[in-house]
């Protein structure tokens, strides 16, 4: 049996998409339309508590294209959390204007092909990338991602080393972007369709683009990488909604 990497886990994750029943909202009177709005917001407000209280973390983002209207990205302690935060979202008067568009459950994952620390909870860097505040950049970019597990090529039945050779070529390439384009990978086999989620943030939606093709040239993208669809979503602040959803 080949070795499995072994990794650690911190905050749990849900990426949850909303499309707006537009032609519902329009139809609202002001009064109802004004009352899910405050109930959206107070809820919002409830959510910077649970951050400022480091317990999680949140943001909200309007999205492009047509696959979804709103994205919400969530981060819990427990996976009964993350369940919560849905159930408590599909519970307000403003769900009610809106429908499901995609969601991906996964936990925030550090894998290594080093040598571990001992106890890697007790270090401060790693802390940071297990238990995250979500950067409030302008824009987000999501995507699910697989490797390969074909007849002929198959990224589990690669040696240790040759997975290890792969993946530090990988990281090299990314590394001129790592100012300017923060990134939060999480974990997702056993807990959706693929096995990891890639959060990429930056001020310069641009830099997503540039980033991606240049990963495609590396081997463990062009033979092993399998990627779902992407989501580009820009910040929406608390200030903005009311500005948003306008009629």
């Amino acid at each position: 049996m080949n070795q499995a990497m072994k990794t650690i886990e911190g905050w749990y994750s849900l990426h949850d998409f909303r499309n707006i029943d537009w032609p519902k909202w329009k139809a609202a009177t002001e009064a109802q339309r004004e009352q899910a709005l405050t109930e959206f917001k107070a809820l919002l407000s409830k959510w910077e508590l649970v951050e400022e209280n480091k317990q999680g973390s949140h943001t909200v983002y309007t999205v492009a294209g047509q696959k979804a209207d709103l994205m919400f990205m969530i981060l819990r302690p427990t996976m009964k959390e993350i369940i919560a935060v849905k159930t408590e979202f599909n519970k307000t008067l403003f769900s009610d204007y809106t429908k499901p568009a995609y969601s991906y459950v996964s936990v925030i994952e550090k894998s290594s092909y080093s040598q571990m620390a001992t106890n890697p909870f007790e270090d401060p860097a790693i802390r940071a990338k297990l238990y995250p505040s979500i950067p409030k950049t302008e824009y987000i970019c999501f995507y699910p991602m697989s490797k390969l597990r074909g007849e002929k090529t198959n990224w589990f039945m690669l040696p240790m080393e040759e997975r290890k050779r792969l993946m530090f070529e990988h990281i090299d390439t990314g590394k001129p972007y790592s100012e300017q384009v923060k990134r939060i990978v999480t974990g997702s086999v056993g807990l959706d369709d693929y096995e990891w989620g890639v959060s990429l943030f930056c001020d310069d939606a641009l830099q997503f683009k540039k980033l991606i093709y240049e990963t495609r040239f590396d081997e463990v993208s062009a033979v092993y990488g399998i990627f779902g669809s992407f989501y580009i979503g820009n910040l929406l602040t608390q200030d903005q909604i009311n500005q948003f959803f306008q009629k």
